[in-house]
């Protein structure tokens, strides 16, 4: 296993596919389920390499697994944190230690940007997703933003590492 920055060689679809099974396995019964049987092949292609957000692939031999993208906060209100904008994996992957390492470089790459306090935000019904990132010492700090997908209106919940006074 390794995890390494997006390069230009790397295959955006394989990377495009993890998000594609990771939305349809962790948001099935949160998100429509029509929605996400209509997510084409290659949805997050053409998204895959955003100015000014770094992201990270996790791969098992060559195959990309997971992934994971960061940056400086893009929310005015979060000027001088650091952001997690997501983090996938593969389906077959998941439970298994894969997402805290994959979570923890995300973490330090952002440290290491000079970012001690981090956020992100998570779809309010998953659950997983919440208990996962309380283990990984994030909590929600009372932040929400009102969101539809696929005709559903959703909340999304801010969760909050504060490591500075």
């Amino acid at each position: 296993m390794e995890i390494r920055r997006l390069r230009n060689d790397d295959d955006i679809n394989a990377l495009s596919r993890v998000y594609e099974e990771s939305w349809k396995f962790a948001y099935k019964g949160i998100i429509p389920q029509d929605y996400l049987d209509s997510i084409p092949q290659g949805q997050w292609a053409a998204s895959a390499d955003k100015p000014n957000i770094s992201t990270l692939v996790m791969t098992e031999k060559v195959e990309i697994i997971g992934t994971a993208s960061f940056c400086p906060s893009r929310f005015g209100d979060m000027a001088g944190w650091g952001e997690i904008v997501s983090i996938y994996l593969l389906p077959d992957y998941m439970g298994k230690g894969f997402g805290k390492k994959l979570f923890a470089e995300a973490v330090r790459r952002l440290e290491e940007m000079g970012f001690s306090d981090i956020f992100l935000w998570v779809l309010e019904e998953n659950t997983k997703a919440r208990e996962f990132y309380e283990r990984q010492g994030f909590v929600p700090n009372g932040k929400y933003l009102d969101n539809s997908i696929g005709g559903k209106s959703l909340r999304e919940v801010q969760y909050v590492r504060k490591n500075s006074d």
